[in-house]
């Protein structure tokens, strides 16, 4: 401690120097606390969510210490971490809700140097309820497999490597992707990163459904050979070797374990220099563009007047919006993935293909939100309910553009792969149904439930304060299209009882026209309301 002399001459000790690794504790601690005092709905969220944790995470740790001596106890093990990691890789960024409080991108004014900075964004990444199901996870699955002494001294390296590759690994990820959400430059990169993202998480959704259905462990044995010796369960995989007396392979596993956290270590550092040094793309002025407001190509096609505009302002906004383009990627790969890799296998059916469908009308739901503090001009342009019915009734003909042609294409490739081209007029009207119902409860969503897309980080898609909003916008319309798409349902349900099948062709134009009719009425019914409530919308838009 040195000595500072004061004005009046007296002797003062200084401060001691204090590390980054506390301040980061007490930060994330300090956000997280004032974060839950901001509502009681976020709070009674945030335990709940805790309370879920802790139960599944106990019962994890119960059933794989309840596997101790089992022959395949090993395979599920390495199986389950690698999934678990694959988790931590692809669902930060694919779930903004995550970890906001570490957005790297709020420290780049600060003077601080990245390898320490690494260190305490490392430290303070372990506080929070992924690390702690993780952390359980890893318990569990050493208890399971460890025998002997060796394999204990293996199991105490393991568990804090495994839980450490996990966290840098999504640590890594997101900082080498936060800009892609909020610069233009990266627009392209982000439209890969959320494609990749997308069909990352329904892998891990297919890997957990392959892992619980597997009746005999055996099977999976060849797969978990080779994932063994994949970080991080590579660390895990060395306790079950130190089991079984090979010593050699189990420094070898921990060693892969170690080096993998070196290289993410070192790939997040690199990439937050480089957040924290370089230049936003987003700030550097185009060059050499056209700024003249001629159409052409598909637009040149549009009617002339507002519908016309309003379809081409629409459209842009998923060509060149980063948030909107990955929303949209998204709901893309994910729409195809689930009914096609569900026919592959052999467990699916033709009518999943309705999931597309759902996936593509929910980008109805939050219309002006998505034009974020640019709603304004929008709004000096709506003075009736016919204007609001126009704005409305343009937006859901643009999105007819692209969801339209893509349901009957999921449809088709599903009849294809499952050889049932008897279902497919009755699949495909149900589809078109449940789009026209989307289409109609989005509207009125978004005149009712409007809520804003904040701008500035990567890792926020709603407005504080307005998470309540987005979840009965989106959850109260997945409900009410259900009940809209009822008397379809009820009717291809019937026909099915009834051993009518050759009459299921009819269900095709039944669900088109219903569908029409739907959307039309409920862009009807959403119009005056957007009109009254204008202001309010205004308002709850222009939050983030």
């Amino acid at each position: 401690m040195t000595v500072l002399d004061s004005p009046a001459g007296h002797a003062v000790p200084a401060a001691p120097r204090q590390g980054l690794v506390p301040v980061f504790v007490r930060l994330k601690l300090t956000l997280l606390r004032n974060g839950l005092r901001q509502s009681s709905g976020r709070r009674a969220v945030y335990i709940t969510s805790l309370v879920v944790t802790l139960l599944f995470a106990a019962g994890q740790v119960a059933g794989l210490v309840a596997l101790r001596g089992h022959a395949q106890a090993e395979t599920l093990v390495v199986l389950l971490t690698a999934v678990v990691a694959l988790g931590w890789a692809v669902m930060p960024l694919f779930f903004p809700s995550g970890d906001e409080t570490l957005d790297p991108s709020r420290l780049v004014m600060l003077p601080l140097r990245p390898r320490p900075l690494i260190g305490a964004l490392l430290v303070s990444s372990l506080i929070g309820i992924g690390p702690l199901f993780t952390l359980a996870l890893a318990l569990g699955s050493v208890i399971a497999v460890a025998r002997g002494a060796a394999a204990v001294v293996a199991a105490f390296v393991a568990v804090p490597v495994t839980l450490l590759v996990c966290v840098a690994l999504a640590r890594s990820v997101a900082t080498a992707n936060v800009r892609l959400l909020t610069s233009r430059k990266g627009r392209d990169l982000a439209l890969l990163s959320g494609l990749v993202i997308a069909v990352g998480i329904q892998f891990v959704n297919f890997a957990a459904q392959r892992l619980g259905r597997a009746g005999g462990l055996s099977s999976l044995e060849p797969l978990a050979d080779v994932v063994r010796w994949l970080p991080p369960a590579s660390a895990l995989g060395a306790v079950g070797s130190a089991s079984e007396g090979a010593y050699g392979a189990a420094a070898g596993q921990l060693l892969l374990s170690v080096l993998a956290l070196g290289a993410l270590v070192g790939l997040w550092q690199r990439s937050l220099s480089k957040l924290m040094t370089s230049p936003d793309g987003s700030t550097i002025a185009a060059a050499g563009r056209d700024a003249g407001s001629e159409r052409s190509g598909l637009f040149a096609r549009f009617p002339e007047g507002r519908t016309g505009t309003v379809m081409e302002r629409s459209l842009r906004y998923v060509a060149r919006d980063p948030k909107t383009k990955a929303t949209w990627v998204a709901a893309l790969a994910i729409g195809l993935i689930v009914p096609v890799l569900n026919a592959v296998q052999g467990s699916g059916s033709v009518y999943l293909a309705c999931f597309a469908a759902g996936m593509l009308g929910m980008q109805m739901y939050n219309q002006f939100g998505q034009d974020t503090s640019a709603f304004w001009m929008v709004a000096l342009s709506i003075s009736s309910s016919r204007d609001a019915y126009a704005e409305l009734r343009a937006r859901a003909l643009a999105l007819l553009l692209i969801t339209l042609p893509y349901t009957v294409l999921v449809t088709v490739v599903t009849a294809a792969v499952l050889g049932d081209w008897a279902a497919l007029p009755s699949s495909m009207g149900l589809s078109l149904a449940l789009l026209g119902a989307m289409l109609a409860t989005g509207a009125v969503a978004s005149a009712l439930f409007p809520y804003s897309i904040p701008q500035e980080g990567a890792f926020k898609n709603v407005a504080p304060g307005q998470a309540g909003l987005a979840w009965i916008s989106i959850l109260g319309g997945m409900v009410a299209s259900a009940l809209l798409c009822a008397p379809v349902i009820g009717l291809t349900v019937w026909l099915h009882v009834a051993d009518l099948r050759g009459w299921l062709w009819l269900l095709l134009p039944v669900g088109a026209v219903y569908g029409t009719f739907v959307g039309w009425l409920g862009v009807r019914l959403a119009a005056p309301r957007a009109a009254a409530r204008l202001p309010e919308i205004l308002t709850a838009v222009s939050k983030g």
